[in-house]
C-alpha cells in the first residue's frame, strides 16, 4: 500500500478504506430487495452487494455490501455504494469501473480490477430485484460461459473486447480484467480470443 514509504493511493481511496461507508455487518438486520454476489474467495476477492429500492420511484434507497478483498476493493465498493444512493435503477446499472475509479481519484493500474467486482455485483443485485418483482424482461444478463471464474468474465465479454479492439492478451486483460486472480484461464481465454478475432476480422495470429 506504500511506495518508498509513501501512500500510493489518493486521499479519497484512503478515506474510503479507513472509513468505509455502508458495510453490511448483519444481513438479518437489513431488509434488502436485491442481492448480487461475484468474485471467488479462493482467488482473494469476493463481493456481495445488497440494495433496497424505492419501488414507487424506481430508485436505490440504500446500497450495502460485504467483501473479502484488498484496500482497493473496499474503497471502490464503498465509493460505489455512495454514488448509487438515490439513483434510478437503469442509471445505476450503467455504473462502470471507470466511473468508480474517477470517483476515487484514480487507482494503481494493477488494482483497477478490484473496482470491477462492485459494479458486477451491483448489476446482479438489480437483476435479482427485477426477477423477484416480476420484471424479468428488464434483466439484461444473457446466458454465457464463464471463462475466468475469479473475475466472472464470460465468453460474451471476451467477444465484446475483441470488437472493441483487443488483439493480444494484455489488451484483453486491460478491458475485461480477466486472469488477474489465479491466472488459470489465460490459455483458454487466449484461444477463445483468437477464435473471435478470426470470426470477425478474418485469419490473423495473436
Amino acid at each position: 500500500m506504500t511506495d518508498q514509504g509513501g501512500w500510493i493511493y489518493s486521499d479519497t481511496v484512503k478515506d474510503h478504506f479507513m472509513n468505509p461507508r455502508n458495510i453490511l455487518r448483519d444481513e438479518k438486520g437489513f431488509k434488502w430487495d436485491g442481492k448480487g454476489k461475484t468474485g471467488n474467495i479462493k482467488c482473494g476477492d469476493e463481493m456481495i452487494v445488497f440494495i433496497s429500492v424505492d419501488k414507487e420511484n424506481n430508485q436505490i434507497n440504500e446500497c450495502k455490501w460485504q467483501t473479502y478483498g484488498c484496500a482497493s476493493a473496499i474503497a471502490s465498493t464503498s465509493a460505489m455504494s455512495e454514488m448509487v444512493k438515490g439513483m434510478d435503477l437503469d442509471e445505476a446499472y450503467k455504473i462502470s469501473p471507470k466511473d468508480i475509479v474517477k470517483e476515487l481519484g484514480g487507482l494503481p493500474d494493477n488494482k483497477i480490477h478490484c473496482s470491477v467486482l462492485g459494479d458486477k455485483a451491483l448489476r446482479m443485485a438489480i437483476d435479482n430485484y427485477y426477477v423477484q418483482n416480476g420484471m424479468k424482461e428488464k434483466v439484461t444478463t444473457k446466458e454465457a460461459l464463464i471463462i475466468c471464474e475469479c473475475m466472472e468474465v464470460t465468453d460474451h465479454e471476451i467477444e465484446e473486447a475483441v470488437l472493441e479492439g483487443a488483439r493480444n492478451f494484455n489488451q484483453l486483460q486491460e478491458i475485461t480484467k480477466i486472469s488477474t486472480g489465479c491466472g488459470e484461464c489465460r490459455q483458454d481465454a487466449t484461444m477463445l480470443m483468437q477464435e473471435y478475432v478470426n470470426k470477425h476480422f478474418g485469419e490473423c495470429s495473436i
